[in-house]
């Protein structure tokens, strides 16, 4: 349970917490209102994106309660300073983490919210039911993806629906592995959402920029190694458990708060594996391992994984929280849904969203930026 403190805590020293200060970002602008932020010295770039924050939000863990106050930028700052040496140091490292521009991740820039298409070559999706199983179907379903907008194309060969069975990595990598070369050959950004080293390896060989794996390249015993040595980008995603299970009953202290911390211990572990900052991004895994509370929870505290340093990638495309909001609606019924919980992300700074609807996405986002963030007066596209 998250409590609301009327106030910034007082008498802190960080080294003796009984738990851990967090931070994330608040009240976000964009256009010339946050240009008069950062102006003004009342608000900082949320990492090299279109909006500015002008509000900090605190989260305190202590034990089993965390404590959230809210105060404006430089009302934070000061009250660190004023905290001692190392809270303050602290917090500027997290408003620091926040604020950076972000690297180009596989060659996109992350200056706009990017949109990666899902191809799933799977006999048993939730969400298309097989329409793409067969190689040539997936390759055109992709080429489509990219003429309607898609920067990135995310290809999986395993089905993690909740309740789904294992594929073994010898019939995954049957399933992917000629479209990955195919849509790469095309010049398309090709992910591979996989969880086996073996199909990391041979799919960034057939031409595979991303590795993007549910489980943090924690599934398989060779993951980290290999994803390291390919070279690709990686997307390290949350997942409570593993798939056939994952929704048996999920339990979390506090479920942004516990996301937070497991993705920043996978980022140590890469990072201690030689893996370089700007190759990593991460997912909070909406729907992996979570219920319709949790779920919403994560989804508007996003912005507090900003403070990790890393791009973030959103996939809610389709997810069942959405159809459990909306009368139980089927997969194929939940596109507005999709769109709503995308801009969320997108309104607090997720720079890649991983969806089914290419074409809606990218048009709801044009509009997003047109309207959250729009051009000086006076100029023109």
């Amino acid at each position: 349970m998250v409590q609301a403190s009327p106030a910034l805590p007082r008498g802190l020293s960080h080294e003796g917490l009984a738990g851990r200060l967090y931070l994330g970002p608040a009240g976000t602008l964009a256009g010339s209102a946050g240009a008069a932020a950062i102006a003004s010295g009342r608000g900082w770039g949320l990492a090299g994106g279109p909006l500015v924050f002008a509000l900090c939000s605190l989260w305190l863990r202590d034990g089993d309660r965390v404590f959230q106050s809210v105060a404006p930028f430089p009302e934070m700052l000061e009250w660190s300073e004023a905290e001692g040496e190392a809270v303050a140091e602290h917090v500027a490292r997290l408003l620091r983490a926040t604020a950076a521009n972000r690297p180009h991740f596989a060659g996109l820039a992350l200056d706009r919210p990017r949109v990666m298409g899902i191809v799933n070559v799977t006999p048993d999706s939730f969400s298309d039911g097989g329409r793409f199983f067969a190689a040539e179907d997936a390759v055109a379903h992709g080429v489509a993806l990219l003429e309607a907008g898609a920067d990135i194309l995310d290809v999986g060969g395993e089905s993690t629906r909740p309740g789904s069975a294992a594929v073994s990595p010898e019939e995954e990598m049957c399933r992917v592995l000629p479209v990955v070369r195919a849509l790469a050959e095309k010049g398309a950004v090709v992910s591979v959402d996989t969880r086996h080293s073996a199909v990391m390896g041979a799919a960034v060989e057939a031409g595979a920029a991303i590795i993007n794996d549910i489980s943090a390249l924690t599934g398989d015993a060779e993951a980290l190694r290999v994803a390291a040595a390919s070279g690709a980008a990686i997307v390290l995603m949350h997942m409570a458990g593993e798939p056939r299970t994952m929704q048996a009953s999920p339990s979390y202290r506090c479920a942004p708060l516990d996301v937070y911390d497991y993705l920043e211990g996978r980022l140590a572990a890469c990072r201690a594996a030689g893996i370089a900052a700007d190759r990593l991004c991460v997912d909070p895994g909406i729907g992996f391992g979570k219920t319709l509370e949790h779920n919403l929870q994560i989804m508007v505290s996003l912005g507090l994984y900003h403070s990790l340093g890393v791009p973030l990638l959103l996939g809610v495309s389709r997810k069942s929280f959405i159809g459990k909001m909306s009368g139980d609606a089927p997969a194929d019924r939940r596109l507005p849904g999709s769109v709503a919980a995308a801009l969320a992300g997108v309104d607090q700074g997720i720079q890649i969203l991983r969806v089914h609807d290419v074409a809606e996405t990218v048009q709801a986002i044009t509009v997003w930026q047109g309207c959250r963030a729009p051009l000086p007066v006076g100029s023109r596209r």
